[in-house]
């Protein structure tokens, strides 16, 4: 596929890095939110169909704008000067030329926080290859634990076996999490996993598998947030919200696995992120 000649893949991106907006942003992991929030970089497109995502309007939609790498490599000096804890750049991996590019400028300008690639776990080993020594905190999704419910959610059956190795390879590139003296994360991997109803996310198998190939002090975040939004009213039980006894079922396990750093949430967490990114101010809290 060549982008710069117009011909445009799947995820529907250009030549151009897209974003829909680049602003602090409180709700993240508390290490990546100390002083001014993290520096959030919304990056329009995805490589997957997630028929619940919460960023349909950007990752689905039509939402942003094309910027050129220098523009963006100024907003993220913009997000520094506001006392952001990190550059955090949101599904990038269709816009990497772009934004290794917008980084390798901003860096000649004086940018000096941390890289924190915010990702949904469908990542290539050449791409992470290309991001070695560059990122710093890596914060993929596990998603699934069945290549059906990949398949059938999120229009990506091999998403299973793409993303365990890709976690692997980004552990083994960076760790686990360090913190700074003020709780700040400065290198490491913060593994994600968004419960669903009635367990579609294969939560018990994901956190088998994270036990048997990662240290027991890898940290987990393991999200209540699911929301029916987007198309997931078309594929009950995704028609629903998670229940706090299937949250909680959840968090016991992890627990009882023997997992020492797990970031938790409250089930009334579901609707308090949902941003909406046809306003300026896509997030109730900022």
């Amino acid at each position: 596929m060549d982008r710069a000649s117009g011909e445009r893949g799947y995820c529907r991106a250009g030549p151009h890095p897209a974003i829909a907006t680049a602003i602090p942003h409180f709700g993240e992991e508390p290490p990546l939110v100390t002083a001014g929030g993290a520096g959030t970089i919304f990056f329009s497109r995805c490589n997957l169909r997630c028929v619940y995502c919460q960023n349909h309007q950007i990752s689905q939609g039509d939402l942003g704008n094309e910027i050129v790498p220098e523009d963006l490599a100024d907003k993220m000096l913009e997000l520094q000067e506001l006392e952001c804890a990190n550059i955090e750049p949101v599904s990038p991996s269709h816009h990497l030329p772009g934004l290794l590019e917008s980084l390798a400028n901003a860096v000649e300008k004086g940018l000096r926080l941390p890289v924190v690639y915010n990702t949904n776990g469908y990542e290539n080993p050449e791409t992470l290859d290309l991001l070695e020594g560059i990122v710093d905190v890596y914060v993929p999704d596990l998603k699934y634990s069945s290549p059906d419910a990949a398949s059938r959610y999120s229009d990506a059956r091999d998403y299973v076996s793409v993303a365990r190795e890709a976690v692997l390879k980004m552990h083994a590139q960076v760790g686990n999490l360090v913190v700074d003296i003020h709780g700040g994360a400065v290198r490491g991997l913060i593994v994600r996993h968004l419960v669903l109803p009635e367990g579609n996310a294969g939560t018990r198998d994901t956190l088998l598998w994270i036990k048997d190939n990662l240290p027991a002090t890898v940290t987990i975040s393991l999200m209540a947030q699911y929301s029916p939004l987007h198309r997931s009213r078309e594929f009950p039980p995704l028609d629903r919200a998670v229940t706090a006894a299937e949250y909680e079922e959840a968090v016991d396990l992890a627990w009882d696995l023997g997992f020492e750093n797990v970031f938790v949430q409250d089930v009334e967490s579901q609707t308090a992120g949902i941003p909406d990114f046809g306003s300026s101010r896509p997030f109730n809290w900022d």
